[in-house]
């Protein structure tokens, strides 16, 4: 039997003990430290994640603040639209109603022509069917209603070729001009306004026609030209609406 391994843990654990009894601050200092360190780990591991969190949630924070700022800036541009919308067409409803009215006064407000003097582009001075002119430009203007600009236009452009003497021909005219407005098409619309001045220069569209032509020289970056426009239809055409118009715009300037 080895009686020699016992002695030598006997051994083993007598000097163990020796050298802890002679060193006993060496291990407690060691296993405190251990401790500190790992708290003060703990504790900036805390810290950290207490600075990540606060972040994230200022930053999610700016996130909804962001959403709810888009969200009004949207529901703005949507009231705008809205009301954009809303009020071209009450305008357009508003000159279709004045267009109306205006029509039941056409033939003592329109220019007579001269004595003995036959229709321009009607030879003899034979006038065209007043029950087909008015089912012609009825569907001419149901077409401007309904927004199809180019069919309207080329309506009420064959309008006023076939029918020239019309009492609706100057409507039809300004009406074309107010087509080639709708389809962006600023240099046709103001061709075709200037022609109710020159032709009918007397009727009721004339001065709405000189307003139109101010505001497509406008957006035509012809600031120059729409001033001489409206002061020259504030001129010629004082106490209409259009006139008025054009008075209250040239304050603005």
């Amino acid at each position: 039997m080895n009686y020699q391994r016992p002695r030598r843990l006997a051994l083993l654990l007598a000097t163990f003990g020796t050298l802890a009894a002679a060193n006993p601050a060496w291990a407690l200092f060691d296993d405190e430290e251990a401790r500190r360190q790992i708290i003060d780990l703990r504790t900036r591991t805390n810290e950290r994640l207490d600075t990540q969190g606060r972040a994230q949630l200022d930053l999610a924070n700016q996130i909804e603040a962001l959403k709810s700022e888009v969200a009004r800036l949207r529901g703005q541009v949507e009231t705008l639209t809205y009301e954009l919308e809303t009020t071209k067409k009450r305008q357009q409803d508003f000159y279709i109603d004045l267009d109306g009215r205006l029509r039941k006064l056409e033939p003592s407000m329109a220019e007579a022509p001269a004595p003995g003097a036959a229709p321009a582009g009607q030879p003899g001075g034979k006038k065209s069917d007043p029950a087909e002119d008015a089912r012609n430009y009825e569907a001419a203007l149901n077409l401007f209603k309904s927004g199809k600009y180019k069919e309207s236009a080329a309506a009420f452009d064959a309008f006023v070729k076939k029918s020239p003497d019309s009492d609706l021909a100057p409507s039809a005219q300004y009406w074309l001009g107010n087509s080639y407005y709708g389809l962006r098409d600023c240099k046709k619309a103001i061709e075709a306004q200037k022609l109710v001045i020159s032709r009918w220069g007397t009727h009721a569209k004339a001065p709405d026609a000189m307003l139109n032509i101010a505001t497509c020289q406008q957006e035509m970056g012809d600031a120059k030209g729409a001033r001489q426009t409206m002061e020259m239809l504030v001129s010629k055409y004082p106490g209409t609406a259009s006139a008025d118009a054009a008075a209250t715009r040239l304050k603005k300037k």
